[in-house]
């Protein structure tokens, strides 16, 4: 035990003080504080500009019902929209002329647009915005099409003898409300369940190919320079393969714990950001319960010893880094199917397809964890989830440390399947 101890000590303070685990671990954090704080900063801090319009109005109606409208429409206390004046040509003939003089104040910069209602709005033609930049604001460009679509609305009612007075509360929608119902309780669905599932679903996908290949490359860069042969000389193979997972494991664990903390400090300022910008607004309840961390930690280790075994043999099978991609690839394409199935999961957790996938013990760290995060299966699912996995992970590790003690020591080319097969049975 002491000699695996050493290997695990060697593997783990090799890859923590490396510049590329240090700005890793940085780096994350720090770009998902940029993802969310900067913008936020920037929308806080940024002012509204007014932009100054004319109305165009052919109909000779409309006008004063939009110009109501945009006025009541402020963001962050400035209306999008000013209206400086109102136009409505004598004669359609006359419409061109104003039209050449709108168009003049635009390209001198006394207006930002003017607002064209043709007199046959009421029929279904478009109303038409001119501006330097309509496309600038998305945000203000809906505001004006709300405030002409509700004034031709209200004109068509009054034609009909309907008076409305306010036109938004009559044709308000009514939200509804998602409630998901647990053991513990009912909690309001808004989207974070799903997140939370494809959140840890994505962080066992991503680790157990990140490091997967860091324990193949451990075993390959070794094995090229040589130095295992120094090392199986004061130590067995099954105890340096078994040093080698055990050690990448703990760096992987360094990394997602200061992620995690990270992570705790982003959410809290996220809360508190969120409530000085919109005070009294409600923020979705994200609820991980104690015993998803468990399942998280169980499906992690069996997920990652599972793989790792199976990418440390590969490493040792090979010579080279180009040998090394050719070899990786089936347990690779193993974890990516795993992604591809997110789908039928996500569809219905419970159904027998669900069921069956995530008890496949090369699917299971994925989808069991994807399930319980999405609807919490019953125990015993779960249960023979986590002894099938450990059943295989205990098999896998038996023939990988097979390969890897014949392997280690093998110079040239990549073995045959027959090849492989008479290392497993040497004694």
């Amino acid at each position: 035990m002491r000699k695996i101890w050493l290997v695990i000590k060697r593997e783990y303070l090799v890859r923590v003080r490396t510049k590329g685990f240090i700005i890793g671990t940085i780096a994350l954090p720090l770009l998902a504080v940029g993802l969310f704080v900067i913008p936020v900063i920037v929308a806080k801090r940024q002012t509204t500009q007014t932009q100054k319009i004319a109305i165009l109005d052919e109909t000779g109606t409309l006008a004063p019902a939009i110009t109501q409208k945009l006025n009541q429409k402020a963001i962050r206390g400035q209306p999008a929209f000013r209206v400086e004046r109102t136009l409505t040509p004598p004669a359609p003939s006359d419409a061109a002329d104003l039209r050449k003089e709108l168009h003049a104040e635009i390209n001198d910069g006394r207006l930002d647009g003017y607002l064209l209602l043709p007199k046959d709005i009421r029929d279904g033609k478009s109303a038409e915005f001119y501006s330097k930049n309509p496309a600038g604001n998305l945000m203000d460009l809906g505001t004006l099409r709300r405030a002409v679509s509700d004034a031709v609305v209200v004109w068509r009612l009054k034609e009909h003898g309907i008076q409305v007075d306010k036109l938004s509360d009559l044709i308000k929608g009514v939200e509804v409300s998602f409630i998901k119902v647990t053991r513990e309780g009912e909690v309001e669905e808004k989207g974070q369940t799903f997140m939370v599932a494809i959140s840890l679903a994505m962080v066992l996908y991503i680790s157990l190919i990140v490091y997967g290949v860091m324990t193949m490359r451990s075993v390959l860069e070794e094995k090229t320079t040589r130095v295992v042969e120094v090392l199986v000389s004061s130590l067995q193979p099954y105890q340096l393969l078994m040093g080698k997972i055990l050690g990448v494991a703990a760096v992987g664990f360094t990394q997602y714990l200061i992620w995690t903390i990270c992570g705790g400090l982003l959410a809290g300022y996220g809360s508190a950001m969120a409530a000085a910008l919109s005070p009294g607004a409600s923020v979705p309840r994200i609820n991980v319960p104690p015993s998803m961390l468990v399942y998280l930690v169980i499906f992690y280790l069996t997920g990652y010893f599972l793989y790792a075994s199976l990418y440390a043999a590969a490493g040792s099978m090979v010579s080279s880094d180009e040998e090394a991609q050719q070899v990786q690839m089936p347990m690779t394409l193993l974890i990516v199917v795993s992604f591809m199935l997110f789908t039928v999961i996500m569809r219905n957790p419970n159904s027998t397809t669900a069921v069956v996938l995530s008890l496949i013990p090369f699917f299971a760290p994925i989808l069991m964890i994807l399930r319980i995060a999405l609807q919490t299966p019953p125990f015993w699912q779960i249960a023979l989830s986590i002894a099938l996995t450990i059943a295989t992970t205990l098999g896998i590790v038996k023939i990988s440390a097979r390969i890897y003690r014949v392997g280690i020591l093998m110079y040239g080319k990549r073995p045959s399947l027959v090849e492989l097969w008479r290392w497993l049975r040497y004694t």
